[in-house]
């Protein structure tokens, strides 16, 4: 089926017993290069059938390395009856905490749970964070959902947050607890293996080097003394 260009596919729902399928590789391509999230509502048109059925799109699995689709799940849906989705969350504007306080907007909750009929379902929720000031929040219970759309979940989860700049201190204790966490401090380690080199003891194999450049002095002191008493022993003659 597959080397046909043709994906299998099951779809299922509340109201029907699953049901194989199968769809062409073209038509899941350009579904999936128009679809602006992974939540996407299809128009199914199912040979030997009657009508169109509703569809959401719940899963599309790929190969692991040539990423082309290999199987898709569809959840059949009707138009009067509510789903719950997960909908990717995305921010518009600069917080006022970063425009002006130097802070860091972070994106606690990527996803959020929402509840609405077919045609209200969302692709995108987009949430204004201008007003976010520095070490402030914005949480579930605070973002306005599109009309016919329920926000699901614990309303005191943030979403969004402006965090406050750390300082040089807070700066170092980190580094040092990312340090410390990464397996010791090698810097410090490093220095102390360079001090130990320096002060140890010269290996087995070069002691003899050592002596004989300890010797050479010694040898040639003798050689002055014997050169003094020299001079002697002609005299005694």
């Amino acid at each position: 089926m597959r080397a046909n260009e043709r994906i299998p596919a099951v779809i299922y729902g509340r109201h029907m017993k699953p049901e194989s399928l199968e769809v062409t590789e073209k038509d899941l391509k350009k579904l999936i290069h128009h679809s602006v999230s992974e939540n996407v509502l299809v128009d199914l048109s199912v040979d030997g059938g009657k009508g169109t059925r509703m569809a959401l799109v719940k899963e599309i699995q790929h190969h692991a390395l040539t990423q082309k689709a290999l199987h898709v799940d569809l959840l059949e849906v009707r138009a009067d009856e509510k789903v719950t989705i997960m909908a990717p969350v995305e921010s518009v504007g600069e917080p006022v905490g970063v425009k002006t306080g130097g802070g860091t907007l972070e994106h606690v909750l990527f996803k959020l749970k929402v509840r609405a009929l077919p045609k209200d379902l969302p692709e995108v929720i987009t949430v204004d964070v201008s007003n976010l000031e520095l070490g402030k929040s914005l949480h579930i219970g605070e973002i306005t959902p599109p009309a016919g759309v329920e926000l699901l979940g614990d309303k005191k989860i943030p979403v969004f947050s402006v965090a406050v700049p750390l300082t040089e201190e807070q700066e170092a204790a980190a580094l040092a607890a990312a340090t410390v966490a990464a397996g010791g401090q090698p810097e410090m380690l490093k220095e102390k293996k360079e001090e130990g080199e320096a002060g140890a003891a010269p290996a087995p194999g070069d002691k003899a080097k050592a002596g004989d450049k300890a010797a050479a002095p010694a040898a040639a002191a003798g050689d002055k003394g014997a050169a003094e008493k020299k001079p002697a022993a002609d005299k005694k003659k």
